[in-house]
């Protein structure tokens, strides 16, 4: 059992470890995790009373609600940041004196003025130090709160004496206080305004969900709240809006931007039957499509439950900052109270002593230490989420960078996981393949898909066929044109009594496709009463268009990769050999998949798998990241680490590039926290820092630890080599592609899009539509190389489908 609460009057990460103590003390409470940069936690346990760990919390001296209910907040009639102005005004003409002294100007404001100036400063702007200190105390503990008022008291109530006592002659400090007051409420305003921008990813997915859709029903649109969606509901979506849930076409046509979910920059194009994610922007068509998974079941609320969770995790380094943190307010007091002590025993010089302990505990920024982690984890994972890469732990983001071993499933990360024709061998490869298509009608199986997509892409058209039969084992039978047509592999043609005498070109034909791997089917019909083999068709999986540019980018990385697959050796080989790897398991069954990645880790190696099926869940478990292609079943999803929104195996190299980016901003901002804070405290201890800049360099620690995650926001993907067409787009294999080419006004546009196309495919034929800009072409070259060669041509891209 799990529960989320957001907790407000958090200010550093002393407090962090405090409301963890008492998360943790509230029976049946297992484990809780507090994020300071999220302001939430995370509890879990058995039999968890929600109102007892709300009560917890609030004892801790911090307000607290379940996450997804409302804050009940006053109506605030002034901006965020005046305080912050109303401090610096009044604190102005307090160090205006300090600030003229370098060019000799003497001068002092009356001693009363500075008492009314300074007074509203600490116990009005600065009452929240007060009573933020005043709960800490009540709890047993100390936080940043607690040293700022502690410190400031000091110095207002010193300079109080003095003007009461001395009748204002001796030095008064009200500067000190007031303006150390003003940089921290700066500090915090500059704070919370970055740390706002930290959690920009997760407004972004928020912002794709419509607030209303439209349904049809008993044949009337209705438009409905969001929350009143229910599944197979039937919902219209007109062009340019977004699409309310998840769902499939069941009327229309149209293309989708799902660039915020997915990434890809290109509209994608849909129709009826196919899959709809919420919150793609529908384009120029109408759709009518029925809901399959609405509210928190939908994809975009799995994504933004999967983002909130790896922001609010706590990477395993954390642990430490959380020990250090746990003792450093009692240890800054300590140090303020022996400078007290050390400066006033030997100097006599009480007042300069004070000031000193002063520097001390205001110097010391416990929020340093409590954001650099989670700062830097909220804008990683931003980031990533933003190109398609979906990270669900902090553990996995702390890990992938130190991967040095990739484990591929072949099938569906690889390769397309879908068998495609890759060669037509014979001397009349249209009209084999029209047979082929003739005799496969009305069968399911995946080589039928693969010869009827093939003919649908060629124009070809398939002749009517009777009679069919399934030969189990073997092939098919069918007649067409009033022959019999047999499709089936070796032992089907010895069956026929075809066997015997093949034509050796094709043999050697079948024999390579067969030592490449590929399935081979032969076609044979009947011919003046003899049988006449036809040609070969040759199956395959064929490489997806990036995978032999994601294993360069895995070596460039100085990571290895290696490929398993259940597969024959041949047909392995053919597939590792075409993507330079030198390592690969072939003939792989799925139980065995998790011993080859526990085999991998016991020579020392740290281990990424990637996989898309059920039957990769347990090695995805059993690797240090388990990554998942989308599209794969749930149970991956799941299993994983980190999911990847698109198939794209370029995104393995990018997942750990931002976990590399991500942990050296982690890294640095906590050695900044640390060095910041041991060599700050000895040299304010010293009395070589003075209050007022002492609380300068407290305020911008902070403020520079969430600035520097704050870079990451600038990360992107490296860029996308052009596909490797050769070892992913077989010889004789062409395809029918639709683009919508935009810019095009005349016969000159039209000849300039067909000659960059052919410079790609001597061979490829171009169809162009001005009026409705589509552009229909048939080429062996792969879709992205076409896109790229038309924009480079001068004509954009808008849309693109196979």
């Amino acid at each position: 059992m799990a529960i989320d609460i957001d907790i407000s009057g958090m200010t550093c990460a002393s407090c962090v470890v405090r409301v963890e103590k008492a998360l943790k003390a509230v029976p049946g409470v297992r484990d809780a995790s507090v994020n300071l940069a999220t302001e939430r936690a995370a509890v879990q346990g058995e039999g968890l009373d929600l109102q007892a760990i709300l009560a917890a919390v609030e004892q801790a001296g911090y307000a607290a609600r379940p996450t997804g209910t409302a804050r009940v907040e006053t109506a605030r009639r002034m901006p965020a940041w005046w305080p912050v102005a109303a401090a610096a005004l009044l604190s102005l003409p307090l160090i205006t004196p300090m600030l003229l002294a370098p060019f000799g100007v003497d001068w002092m404001l009356p001693g009363w003025l500075q008492l009314l100036l300074a007074t509203p400063v600490q116990f009005w702007l600065g009452a929240r130090f007060y009573r933020a200190g005043w709960k800490a105390l009540r709890a047993g503990a100390g936080n940043m709160d607690l040293l700022v008022a502690i410190g400031t008291s000091a110095a207002y109530f010193l300079s109080l004496w003095q003007l009461l006592n001395a009748g204002g002659h001796g030095h008064l400090y009200f500067e000190s206080a007031a303006v150390v007051i003003t940089l921290v409420l700066l500090g915090k305003w500059l704070e919370g305004r970055a740390k706002h921008q930290t959690v920009a990813a997760i407004r972004a997915l928020e912002a794709l969900r419509p607030a209303e859709a439209i349904v049809r029903r008993d044949g009337r649109d209705t438009v409905i709240a969001l929350d009143a969606l229910r599944a197979g509901d039937l919902m219209v979506v007109r062009p340019g809006e977004r699409v309310p849930a998840d769902g499939r076409v069941v009327e229309g046509a149209s293309h989708l931007d799902e660039s915020l979910l997915t990434g890809e920059s290109l509209p994608v194009a849909k129709g009826a039957g196919e899959r709809v994610t919420g919150g793609a922007v529908n384009g120029e068509g109408l759709l009518l499509v029925e809901a399959t998974a609405v509210g928190a079941d939908s994809m975009l609320a799995r994504i933004i439950r999967m983002v909130e969770d790896a922001q609010a995790a706590k990477a395993p380094i954390q642990r430490l900052v959380d020990k250090v943190s746990a003792v450093f307010v009692p240890v800054v007091l300590l140090i303020s109270l022996i400078t007290l002590l050390a400066w006033g025993l030997a100097t006599g010089d009480w007042q300069q002593a004070l000031l000193n302990a002063v520097a001390v505990q205001v110097i010391a920024c416990p929020c340093a230490l409590g954001l650099a982690t989670p700062t830097g984890i909220m804008v990683g994972t931003g980031a990533a989420a933003r190109h398609g890469i979906l990270i669900k732990d902090a553990e996995a983001l702390e890990t992938a960078h130190a991967l040095t071993m990739v484990v591929f499933d072949k099938t569906g990360t690889l390769t397309e996981g879908r068998p495609r024709v890759l060669a037509l061998e014979g001397d009349d490869p249209a009209r084999l393949l029209a047979l082929a298509a003739a005799v496969q009608q009305g069968s399911a199986h995946p080589l039928a898909r693969a010869v009827t997509e093939l003919a649908v892409a060629r124009d070809v058209a398939a002749a009517a066929a009777s009679e069919s039969a399934a030969l189990p084992g073997r092939g098919v039978r069918a007649r067409v044109d009033g022959a019999t047509v047999w499709l089936g592999n070796r032992r089907l043609l010895d069956e026929i009594g075809a066997g015997a005498a093949l034509p050796p070109a094709l043999v050697k034909a079948a024999e390579r496709h067969e030592a490449d791997g590929r399935t081979v089917s032969w076609l044979a019909r009947e011919h003046n009463g003899g049988i006449v083999v036809e040609g070969v068709l040759a199956f395959g999986d064929q490489l997806k268009a990036t995978s032999r540019a994601a294993i360069a980018r895995l070596r460039d990385l100085g990571v290895d990769s290696m490929m398993l697959s259940g597969d024959n050796e041949g047909s392995a080989r053919a597939v590792a050999q075409a993507l330079g790897l030198t390592r690969w398991v072939a003939q792989v069954q799925p139980q065995d998949k998790a011993d080859v990645v526990r085999g991998l880790m016991t020579e020392g190696r740290t281990v990424g798998m990637v996989g898309d099926g059920i039957n990769d869940a347990p090695a995805l478990a059993a690797a240090h990241v388990g990554i998942a292609m989308a599209g794969g079943t749930d149970v991956a999803l799941h299993t994983a680490g980190v999911t990847l929104m698109r198939g794209d195996p370029l995104l393995v190299a990018d997942a750990i590039d931002i976990s590399d980016r991500t942990w050296r901003k982690i890294r640095q901002n906590l050695v900044w926290a640390f060095v910041y804070n041991v060599v700050g405290i000895p040299v304010a201890a010293l009395g070589l820092l003075n209050p007022v800049l002492a609380g300068a360099a407290m305020a911008l620690s902070s403020v520079s630890v969430v600035t520097n995650a704050l870079l990451l926001r600038r990360w992107q993907p490296a860029p996308r080599p052009a596909p490797d067409t050769i070892s992913t787009q077989p010889q004789g294999a062409h395809t029918m592609y639709e683009l919508t080419v935009e810019d095009m006004s005349c016969g000159h546009c039209v000849g300039r899009v067909t000659k960059s196309v052919q410079a790609l495919d001597k061979d490829a034929k171009v169809e162009v539509d001005l009026p409705t800009k589509k552009v229909k072409i048939d080429s062996s070259a792969d879709i992205d190389r076409i896109a790229e060669a038309i924009v480079a041509a001068g004509y954009p891209v808008t849309a693109k489908s196979a």
